[in-house]
């Protein structure tokens, strides 16, 4: 959908303006995400290189000049591009909601008693990791100019993201993985949770690139299938 809209952002000072601060945001969502990550599995003592609450902090302040932003161009503008602008306003809940997932994941790490193994699950964890990473990398590549094909790349990722923690989760919940004790399976629970989370909001803003406005967080061509993310 957006990229039907690069001209008029180009014309419109405060389209184009919400628009890179949309990008500032999502970027800034990618480095807290590291950040929490590496605190929960790679360090004993939960450190984190970033202050990852003085981000989120910057995060929200974007999100509302993002929407006054629109809203001065639905104003004033004579185009009055109603459905860029809500797409946009859209677009800047699901980057804002990933700034809270990430906070999650710092509180998980400040609490659980050294680094985070997940045992029989390390390699499903591990490959779930790695791909929320690299749709991060493709969204924040496919947003500046709408391409397509790196946000369905995105989309398609989430899918399969979604299917298997339900199952990570439904072998904790039947106590499936023995090896895990208590402490680290509820962890485990936990953390593959808000990365699905994660996902699914990664998916909703590619959707836009490739959506129409109904369809913000459908996959391609199917009007029966949101994302749960809830």
């Amino acid at each position: 959908m957006l990229n039907q809209f690069f001209e008029l952002f180009r014309k419109d000072n405060m389209l184009q303006q919400a628009h890179d601060r949309s990008l500032e945001m999502l970027e800034a969502d990618r480095e807290m995400f590291l950040a929490a990550a590496s605190s929960l599995r790679e360090h004993d003592d939960a450190r984190i290189e970033l202050d990852i609450y003085a981000k989120d902090q910057l995060i929200n302040a974007y999100e509302r000049e993002v929407r006054r932003k629109v809203l001065t161009h639905l104003v004033l503008s004579s185009s009055r591009n109603i459905a860029a602008g809500l797409a946009l306003v859209s677009i800047v809940i699901d980057i804002e909601r990933i700034g809270d997932l990430t906070k999650n994941i710092v509180d998980l790490a400040l609490n659980h008693p050294g680094r985070l193994d997940c045992g029989s699950l390390e390699g499903d964890i591990r490959k779930i990791e790695t791909t929320v990473k690299t749709m991060f990398t493709l969204l924040i590549e496919a947003f500046p100019d709408g391409d397509e094909d790196k946000a369905k790349e995105v989309m398609s990722e989430h899918w399969w993201i979604a299917r298997r923690s339900d199952e990570i989760l439904n072998i904790l919940i039947a106590r499936s993985a023995p090896d895990l004790v208590c402490n680290e399976a509820v962890s485990t629970a936990l953390y593959v949770r808000f990365l699905k989370r994660i996902s699914a909001h990664l998916m909703n803003i590619a959707s836009s690139i490739v959506n129409p406005f109904d369809r913000i967080g459908f996959r391609e061509g199917d009007l029966d299938n949101p994302t749960d993310d809830e």
